[in-house]
């Protein structure tokens, strides 16, 4: 047990007099006796104060386990928020994404909204929007509810009759916590829509992932693509030449200093290849890996990804397997007053799972009639400009551009190239309030160099829950 010999002396000294006091030997006995009981009670009292210490800085929440409310919000109100410049968005994407130690989006500058749980340090909030959509074909573009150049019709299969819709699948809900923790900040996310069903209003998840500290695990945006860059549409589906994918995984991120940071992933393969021969099955051994390198400053940020995937395929009579790989770059910059500039390419052989407008057409390769797999090569991207007309009107003009390569084991009507554009004039009298309308047009060639074209008018009206 620890002594504290300063303590003992000042102790000893303020006694030294009444010791001098005393005229016989057994009232100088009397007054070391008392001084030794002092001493003794003082140790005791340091013991219990060093005992009481070592457990704080063993376990730094158990005395903070026990603030009120308002104290526990300021505790956790220590997350950084994103440098990246402010920006207003109708679907958000940058409230979900996974960001270094857990920091806030540029769509929040503070923790608005999260209610403390009594007696931790966890904070939660409910969140989401109520969206409307009302949508107007002059032609058939293929899906009713998302803008997708690559379902547009072609030939016979097209049909020049306008059609309206209204729906509200884009409605979305989620559930955020948070606390900190010795190892980090904590965050878990959970958020859905209803998109499940094409007929009807089923749910979908959208993501369900944990993050402590830096490593992150669960299901999400790929590590691949750049959430930050995706541009403001009114539309759900956005530019087909963007990197987008939802996918499970886990992650882990590094600080290179200044902003700047490294993430390496490994996520859920899932290879997507059209077969010519009915006894094929595809062979998914390994986990795509992908590597980011990103940069934020308040002017915006760059980001490069690099992915590596091996797709293989196994028939009767043998079996093949290849490798894939790409790059994505993307980012963003502020310009005069708000306004913004988004833009991101992407281009490899065997990715086509991770592009927006053709991912789940089993476009990563194509397997001829002898068993032979050959990955397919895509490249795209897209740009895109936010302009602040005034503190509650903007707009955003979007162009993005898609192609695959040709190859003769594709089918005559299978996907070649799509091109998309958008035009939106957006209103938000007050945060949690947005109306808006959208022009949309689409182009899409297939492979034969057939072609079609479609627009479309749409209009929405969106009440946040949180903002």
């Amino acid at each position: 047990m620890k002594r504290n010999p300063l303590l003992a002396g000042i102790v000893l000294a303020g006694c030294v007099p009444a010791a001098h006091g005393q005229d016989t030997v057994q009232g100088l006995r009397a007054e070391i006796e008392h001084v030794q009981r002092t001493l003794q009670a003082l140790n005791e009292r340091l013991a219990v104060l060093e005992e009481n210490d070592s457990q704080r800085t063993a376990s730094p929440e158990r005395e903070q386990v026990v603030r009120a409310p308002a104290q526990q919000v300021a505790d956790t109100g220590t997350v950084e928020r994103s440098p990246l410049p402010m920006r207003e968005s109708v679907s958000d994407p940058s409230a979900a994404a996974s960001r270094y130690d857990n920091a806030m989006s540029p769509t929040e500058p503070e923790l608005g909204g999260f209610i403390p749980i009594p007696g931790t340090r966890t904070l939660f909030r409910l969140g989401g929007y109520a969206k409307l959509d009302a949508i107007a074909d002059a032609r058939n573009a293929g899906d009713e509810n998302q803008f997708v150049t690559s379902t547009i019709p072609v030939g016979t299969d097209r049909h020049d009759t306008s059609r309206f819709n209204l729906h509200a699948r884009q409605t979305r809900f989620s559930f955020e916590a948070r606390r900190p923790t010795t190892k980090g900040n904590l965050r878990f996310y959970l958020e859905n829509d209803f998109f499940g069903s094409a007929e009807g209003y089923e749910f979908r998840l959208r993501h369900a992932y944990g993050q402590l500290g830096n490593t992150y695990a669960g299901y999400g945006y790929s590590s691949f693509m750049d959430a930050d860059a995706l541009p403001d549409t009114l539309d759900f589906e956005g530019p087909g030449g963007a990197a987008y994918l939802l996918v499970a995984g886990v992650h882990h991120s590094f600080s290179l200093g200044r902003g700047n940071t490294l993430t390496v992933a490994a996520e859920d393969p899932d290879g997507q290849l059209t077969p010519a021969r009915a006894d094929a099955s595809i062979s998914n051994r390994f986990p795509d890996v992908s590597i980011a390198a990103r940069m934020e400053r308040d002017w915006g940020h760059l980001q490069l990804a690099a992915l590596g995937r091996g797709l293989g395929y196994r028939h009767d009579s043998g079996k093949d397997d290849v490798f894939g790989a790409g790059l994505s770059f993307s980012g963003s910059l502020s310009l005069s007053g708000q306004d913004l500039l988004l833009f991101g390419a992407v281009a490899g052989s065997g990715i086509s799972r991770y592009v927006a407008d053709i991912s789940g057409s089993d476009l990563d390769g194509v397997v001829d009639a002898d068993g032979r797999l050959q990955v397919l090569g895509v490249h795209g991207g897209y740009v895109a400009y936010t302009h602040y007309w005034s503190s509650l009107w903007r707009s955003n003009l979007v162009y993005g551009d898609l192609r695959l390569e040709r190859d003769p084991g594709l089918s005559s009507t299978a996907f070649r190239r799509s091109q998309y554009g958008a035009f939106n004039l957006i209103w938000s009298p007050a945060p949690s309030w947005i109306m808006g309308m959208e022009l949309l047009y689409g182009r899409l060639q297939q492979q034969d160099g057939a072609r079609a074209d479609a627009l479309r008018l749409q209009g929405s009206l969106q009440y946040n829950f949180i903002k």
